[in-house]
């Protein structure tokens, strides 16, 4: 594939700037930016909306970057930015169309990318095995462990290997084992240099050239980096996103359709998840306090996985191996698979443990090895510093990020950013918890009016101008943020009073709404107790006629 490949979006890319100029003026947090020509008909197209900006915020620290249209026929040259939410579902950081693959122009998406996200570095990125994009990542995000995508690779190896996959049917099994299951750097070693003998592969070309970037994709090698995997099956470099709503059929004229379902979808499956988390009680399997702490603090799933490593540790005893005082040296193995022994250092003084696993580094979640440990030293509950928030049923709660006015200066594109996206936040958390119950909706009122007082009072205080915000154009790139046009839209104090209002009345018609639906909630529930009670006594009397 050419690096400079060249397309166009046609008639379509016009319907997808008006969609994204419509949000930005809906939605001041909205962020998109246009790379190219002064018109835009043939520029890259970079966007991300409040939520993709304020779920990275809470889970940027491992990054997916997804350009599936490359390989596999697509017809819109669409890439997305995802991660990893606290229920381990995928969550958008953020979207493009690229017209022009070259490496201008992935260094230009990482840069406003970044710039969009506030300039956090994630921790780690895998993106599709291609060297323009490699330098484009090394480029921008020089301190952020690059990884290829695994399954991008399988998916090159069938293709460039596929007499071999076809005249010998278990190549790819063994090809997969080796790369998925081997659990040292040596394993990995002995296992690829037995696989690629049977199958008289040793010379092969792309094998060798993926050899010699094994520590970019193979997992043995890049365990000792978080990527928030929590399970050897999870397609991290998948388009799991927008799994089932883009195809390579999918028009441009089709594409924001689809990317909304995509967005209302997850979002659903989010809220369920969190439903789920918090109005069911975890079965426990043991009668450790640390796994009913555990269900306590972690979503659903992910207790699911503790608990997984939490019951191994019935059949993988820790064996002391040395004692150098502070530090004390384990052996766990599993009954009967001595030669598959992990090795644990344990600090009493600290409360921590370090497995050659490397379990915790990778996914967060606490290995069954370190946990065999902790019952061996009567450790009952989990120590703070291996419960990752991100995790945690409560990943979401509190300020994204803790800004005072001295942090940031509050004329940048970051403060305002960071401002209305903690604001927004902290908003819809009051709108649920106000519209509970009656009582709690009449002091949430009483405390939003208050709220909008004080708010007043403190822009009437206030001795200097509002600073609005804007984004400064590169040398050869024309950038478009809402924050550019707020300072014009919101110079005005009465006009800024005139939408507090707005807002405070949109959240009491909000709540009256939510009342309304909880009364016929409760009529509801009443009428089926009532309909219970009634087939209860039919039942009864049927049963004492039979009797008789």
């Amino acid at each position: 594939m050419s690096a400079n490949r060249q397309r166009t979006l046609g008639g379509g890319g016009q319907h997808v700037l008006d969609y994204l100029k419509r949000m930005q003026a809906e939605n001041p947090a909205f962020f998109y930016a246009v790379q190219g020509d002064s018109d835009h008909s043939a520029g890259n197209i970079f966007w991300a909306d409040a939520a993709c900006r304020m779920n990275y915020s809470y889970f940027g620290d491992t990054v997916t970057f997804n350009t599936t249209y490359r390989t596999g026929g697509y017809r819109v040259p669409f890439a997305s930015f995802t991660g990893v939410n606290h229920h381990g579902q995928p969550v958008l950081f953020g979207c493009a169309l690229i017209l022009n693959e070259s490496e201008s122009t992935f260094t230009w998406l990482f840069q406003t990318w970044l710039q969009a996200m506030s300039g956090c570095c994630p921790i780690s990125i895998t993106t599709d095995p291609d060297q323009v994009i490699q330098v484009a990542v090394t480029q921008v995000l020089p301190e952020t462990r690059h990884r290829f995508c695994k399954w991008g690779i399988f998916r090159e190896t069938q293709e460039k290997l596929a007499d071999i996959y076809q005249s010998h049917p278990t190549f790819e099994t063994e090809f997969k084992k080796c790369i998925n299951e081997s659990e040292t750097i040596d394993e990995f070693e002995s296992s690829w240099e037995s696989l690629l003998g049977r199958y008289y592969v040793m010379n092969n070309e792309w094998l060798q050239s993926m050899y010699s970037a094994r520590q970019q994709w193979v997992p043995v090698y890049m365990r000792d980096t978080f990527f928030g995997e929590i399970s050897v099956t999870d397609k991290s470099g998948g388009n799991l996103f927008f799994d089932g709503h883009l195809t390579a059929m999918t028009t441009i004229q089709m594409l924001i359709k689809q990317y909304e379902k995509a967005v209302a979808s997850w979002h659903d499956k989010e809220l369920k998840a969190d439903y789920d988390t918090t109005n069911t009680t975890p079965v426990l399997k043991t009668p450790s306090p640390m796994e009913k702490q555990a269900g306590n603090l972690y979503t659903r799933r992910i207790f699911m996985k503790f608990q997984e490593e939490l019951v191994e540790t019935l059949a993988n005893p820790a064996t002391k191996v040395d004692d150098s005082g502070t530090i004390t040296t384990y052996r766990v193995a599993k009954f009967g698979h001595d030669h598959k022994a992990r090795t644990v250092s344990f600090n009493s003084f600290e409360m921590k443990a370090s497995c050659s696993c490397q379990m915790f580094e990778y996914s967060g979640i606490i290995c069954r090895h370190v946990l065999a440990v902790f019952r061996a030293k009567n450790v009952l509950t989990l120590p703070s510093q291996y419960v990752l928030k991100r995790w945690t049923r409560n990943a979401k709660t509190g300020a994204a990020v803790d800004e005072r006015a001295s942090d940031l200066p509050n004329n940048t594109q970051e403060s305002l950013n960071v401002r209305y996206n903690n604001l927004r936040q902290e908003a819809i958390k009051y709108v649920e918890e106000g519209a509970k119950s009656i009582h709690i909706y009449n002091v949430a009122m009483d405390a939003l009016r208050e709220a909008a007082s004080k708010l007043a009072a403190a822009k009437n205080q206030s001795s200097g101008p509002t600073h609005g915000s804007t984004l400064s154009n590169g040398a050869s790139q024309e950038l478009h943020a809402a924050e550019g046009t707020q300072t014009q839209t919101y110079r005005s104090a009465d006009m800024k009073e005139k939408k507090i209002q707005e807002m405070t009345a949109e959240l009491e018609n909000i709540n009256h709404r939510s009342e309304v639906y909880r009364s016929n909630l409760l009529a509801v529930l009443k009428d089926i107790e009532e309909q219970k009670l009634k087939l209860s006594v039919k039942v009864q009397n049927a049963r004492l006629s039979l009797k008789e």
